[in-house]
């Protein structure tokens, strides 16, 4: 499959979640100046191979740099050269078609308040005590919209508060105009996602240089 399209869709909305630079293109893919300690930039392959993977290890010498590749770790990992390390559980890249119809009532017992900072829209559920239940933000930028950083305390796990954050997003970025959703899924997270209409695409790989 072509992962170009949905790779580009991806880096835009990540790049306006986030709040990063704009992505730069590149002969391979994109160039991300995210400027955190741990990720102090990333570039992303939407269609990786070996010879370009390891030029870009060969070159890339700044601790905490990251590649974001769509392929499986088990083909990316002969690929890459000492000092580098594949640290994270696989990804899955995910695409829904989103319904501006969908917005479910807040959780019994929970309060809900939905913001739009810099054009993302921003969930997050309150537990009755105050405390941060389940969270998350999506970016529309068009047609497509990338949902990102979704979490639920563990203490308020299996109660629906993911699908209602979830929900509540796809609504919210369907008012504003996009037509599909786009995010990368974890492990856990693709369980979440699929029972909620997600499709699976392909992989998604994190490669990180480690210190020198």
């Amino acid at each position: 499959m072509d992962m170009r399209p949905i790779t580009s869709a991806w880096v835009r909305g990540w790049t306006a979640s986030r709040g990063t630079p704009a992505a730069v293109d590149q002969p391979w893919g994109y160039r991300i100046d995210v400027g955190l300690p741990r990720h102090v930039l990333r570039h992303v392959l939407p269609a990786p191979d070996a010879d370009t993977v390891g030029a870009l290890c060969e070159r890339l010498t700044e601790p905490y740099s990251w590649l974001k590749v769509m392929a499986d770790a088990e083909e990316v990992a002969p690929w890459i050269t000492e000092g580098w390390t594949i640290p994270d559980d696989p990804g899955f890249m995910m695409v829904k078609p989103l319904d501006p119809g969908v917005r479910p009532a807040p959780p019994e017992g929970y309060a809900r308040t939905v913001e739009v900072r810099d054009g993302v829209v921003q969930v997050r559920i309150l537990a009755p005590d105050g405390t941060l239940a389940a969270r998350g933000q999506i970016a529309p930028t068009g047609a497509t919209a990338v949902a990102d950083q979704i979490e639920t305390d563990a203490a308020h796990r299996r109660r629906g508060l993911g699908a209602n954050v979830m929900l509540t997003l796809e609504a919210a970025a369907a008012q504003a105009g996009a037509a599909t959703g786009v995010l990368s899924a974890t492990v856990d997270g693709r369980q979440l996602y699929g029972a909620l209409g997600w499709e699976y695409r392909g992989p998604l790989t994190g490669i990180v240089r480690g210190e020198v």
